[in-house]
């Protein structure tokens, strides 16, 4: 009698199982989630590069943070209550994302660098940055950081600026005026990067220099000398170049002149 109830409800249990594995498959595809609600498509937010809190190395700059997780600076400040001076110091634990956002996959600070960055988190009061010089913002157009083709465009889901292709020691100019706000080797991937501040909307990056001809803190006018052409990642003579708009990334080309 009981062999004969099992054999009967066989199929419908292979069938329930089938059912069963089929909806596994399709939870398990990659893919944006559908709200069954609005029919929308939820795009997720993509994390910062360092997780929810970074812990301040030395050669960092508040700009050089903000750059590298595709932050508006003034955000990051003002999420770590940091002054109109933008000064950090070596151990401080920076949030990465605005208070009240989730953070259950945020990596715990070890407690030797909390400490470190309660101790280095100053009480002040916000210092007001000093204004660019006039004659360095605005004056003219975008022009290009260097002579040579693009070997690499710009893509939303990859390249985050232009790969110029150029000889080993080409000088390599300043796209537009402004004051630089990070000059060194820290950033991963970069190699040796200056970072230009503009005005308080847009920043540009040169990177895989050989050789940095200004320091943080100087102001530089628009075609003039910053650095000399270095080898890329593939062992070819490039400069990597960006434009950040209040730090995201955004095409080069939609600034430059046609050429």
């Amino acid at each position: 009698m009981i062999r004969r109830q099992l054999s009967a409800l066989a199929p419908a249990l292979a069938l329930a199982l089938a059912l069963s594995l089929l909806a596994g498959c399709a939870s398990d595809r990659a893919g944006p989630e559908v709200s069954r609600s609005s029919g929308r498509v939820a795009v997720s937010k993509s994390k910062p590069t360092f997780g929810e809190t970074y812990v301040v190395n030395k050669g960092d700059t508040l700009y050089s943070i903000a750059f590298r997780n595709n932050l508006d600076y003034h955000e990051l400040a003002d999420w770590n209550g940091i002054g109109r001076d933008y000064a950090i110091r070596v151990g401080q634990v920076l949030r990465l994302t605005a208070p009240g956002a989730a953070t259950a996959s945020a990596p715990s600070p070890s407690p030797s660098s909390s400490a470190a960055g309660k101790a280095a988190t100053p009480l002040r009061k916000p210092v007001t940055e000093p204004p660019l010089p006039s004659g360095f913002v605005g004056v003219g157009s975008w022009e290009w950081p260097t002579r040579g083709k693009v070997a690499r465009g710009f893509d939303n889901g990859g390249s985050k600026g232009l790969d110029i292709a150029g000889d080993v020691g080409q000088i390599v100019v300043a796209s537009r005026g402004g004051r630089v706000v990070y000059s060194g080797a820290a950033l991963k991937g970069y190699g040796e990067l200056i970072i230009i501040k503009h005005d308080d909307q847009y920043l540009s990056a040169y990177g895989y220099n050989r050789k940095r001809l200004v320091a943080e803190g100087e102001d530089v006018g628009p075609g003039q000398p910053i650095a000399e052409l270095g080898i890329g990642p593939e062992q070819k003579p490039l400069l990597h170049f960006e434009i950040r708009d209040r730090g995201r990334p955004i095409d080069p080309r939609s600034f430059l002149p046609a050429r």
